[in-house]
């Protein structure tokens, strides 16, 4: 989870468009979860081509690529690409994601706004339980992903996030699974909320970090 620093995605855009390369956003990660529009719409950077995974299958298995007409007309049978897929267009996925999206589009002036404060609320309150246990750990947050990074400064890209304390990491992720609480694996891999999480879940796992913190400074 590293936000891009200000200025570079507008660096980048003009720099393509410069060149007349394409920008390609992969929002796999991002599509849909940040904003509505996903990154693009957040930072306000229109790029040429977006890919999108099983998000808009309502977590089901497909992906999908798309821009402006004179791009995708060149995929067979408009243009030479051809390009296809076993899962593309299968019924379940597309079912489960248009009642996806239509639920996201209808509530997206409420859903976003929540589930970005209970994510601040999330990082920030696992950050200041770390701090008061005297160890180490910095967050890095957008909207419902998020980050914790078991080091002292801030993390803006792989030189930063490297040195990273992963024994630290280990045992906070292991005491959080003792504690009922299942966070991604890897030091470097970004965790997400719902919209099935509640205040209260947030609350319990603040709670939950605050005692495993504890057991590791003990």
């Amino acid at each position: 989870m590293r936000p891009p620093l200000p200025g570079y995605l507008e660096a980048v855009r003009a720099l393509t468009q410069r060149e007349g390369s394409l920008l390609i956003f992969d929002e796999v990660m991002t599509g849909f979860r940040v904003s509505y529009g996903g990154a693009q719409e957040l930072y306000s950077i229109k790029p040429d081509l977006t890919t999108l995974g099983k998000v808009i299958g309502g977590g089901l298995p497909v992906g999908a690529y798309g821009g402006p007409a004179a791009l995708m007309n060149q995929i067979s049978p408009l243009g030479p690409v051809y390009q296809a897929g076993t899962l593309s267009g299968n019924p379940l996925a597309m079912a489960a994601g248009l009642a996806m999206l239509k639920t996201l589009r209808e509530g997206r002036n409420t859903i976003y706004p929540r589930l970005d404060e209970l994510a601040a609320k999330l990082a920030t309150g696992v950050t200041e339980a770390a701090h008061a246990a005297g160890i180490a750990v910095t967050a890095n947050q957008v909207g419902s992903m998020f980050t914790w990074f078991f080091i002292d400064h801030e993390v803006f890209d792989w030189e930063t996030a490297a040195p990273c304390n992963t024994e630290i990491f280990g045992r906070f992720h292991r005491g959080m699974l003792d504690a009922g609480v299942w966070l991604p694996p890897s030091q470097f891999e970004a965790a997400f909320l719902s919209t099935a999480h509640t205040a209260a879940d947030i609350d319990a796992t603040v709670a939950s970090a605050r005692s495993v913190f504890d057991g590791i400074k003990g």
